[in-house]
């Protein structure tokens, strides 16, 4: 027997890219949508702050561990980051777009995340996920969308078995904090200095600017340079993040009114955040989640009115 849900990991202020993708937890059983009861104090999850120090580098840490008795599987909406997921216990399964299941062993990366995609934890299993923000998969590993399309082993890119010696030393520690404590002081001498370019990039707050159109002035470089560096450094252009902005708005707006047992207005949601038409709206609903926006609702919702 399993449970099913939808979520996010919890994000903060601090999330990234520049945008913060609102708290979700859906849990499906079959044929209706039901808060959980009972198991639920035996699947915990959080989110794990990181000092100032790294708040350049890491949007935040996410530890669950299901000590539930049945298989939880999720799914994780789009944020645009790429994730280093470390597992310990028993042995945790990724799911792709295509059905496709993946065996996480140990550790992996994964990212930038573009599309929902579903995560199985079963009985005595636990995860550790660092969100890598803005540019600092680069300067960790010196390239970017390397695990977009397959997940793969850190070690593969840096020639090495250290993410290895790595989860070896992190396996016995039964704190989370602690656990996040160690792969920092891990990554210190790994990171590489900031890009100016990409650090304008990320520090731009002029809303009514066009961020590429204004660096690229500010540098006297072409804008065609811009895109390229924009890519390179983050692992999307700067294209596909206003759309993936544009989706988190309306993603803000439909849980706003949720929260309130109102009727969403969709033809204010498609004016709000700027789409052409509403089947714009629907054709980025299923883009990034696989779900209508009405069927989006339906869980929001279910959610608004669980006494979670």
């Amino acid at each position: 027997m399993s449970k099913k849900q939808t979520a996010t990991y919890p994000r903060g202020s601090g999330a990234s890219p520049r945008g913060n993708l609102p708290q979700i937890l859906r849990v499906k059983n079959k044929a209706h949508t039901r808060q959980m009861t009972g198991n639920q104090e035996k699947y915990n999850h959080y989110r794990i702050a990181v000092p100032a120090d790294f708040e350049e580098v890491f949007s935040h840490f996410y530890f669950a561990e299901n000590k539930s008795g049945e298989t939880i599987t999720k799914t994780l909406l789009p944020s645009y980051q790429t994730i280093l997921i470390f597992s310990f216990g028993t042995t945790v399964w990724l799911r792709t777009r295509q059905n496709t299941p993946i065996r996480l062993d140990k550790c992996l990366l994964l990212g930038p995340i573009k599309q929902a995609f579903e995560y199985s934890l079963p009985e005595n299993s636990e995860i550790l996920v660092a969100n890598f923000k803005d540019d600092a998969f680069y300067r960790f590993f010196g390239r970017t969308s390397v695990a977009e399309n397959l997940p793969l082993h850190p070690d593969e890119l840096l020639d090495e078995n250290c993410f290895t010696a790595l989860w070896t030393e992190l396996n016995p520690m039964s704190d989370a904090t602690k656990r996040v404590n160690y792969i920092l002081e891990f990554c210190k001498p790994y990171l590489r200095q900031r890009n100016t370019i990409t650090e304008q990039l990320t520090n731009f707050n002029a809303q009514a600017l066009n961020p590429v159109k204004s660096v690229a002035s500010e540098n006297n470089q072409t804008e065609r340079n811009i895109q390229i560096t924009h890519k390179k450094y983050f692992g999307y252009s700067a294209k596909e993040l206003n759309r993936y902005q544009r989706f988190l708005k309306a993603i803000e707006l439909i849980q706003g009114v949720a929260s309130k047992n109102l009727k969403v207005d969709w033809f204010e949601i498609v004016s709000q955040c700027g789409y052409y038409d509403q089947s714009q709206l629907i054709h980025d609903f299923k883009h990034y989640t696989n779900l209508s926006p009405t069927n989006y609702l339906k869980f929001q919702q279910d959610i608004c009115n669980a006494k979670l």
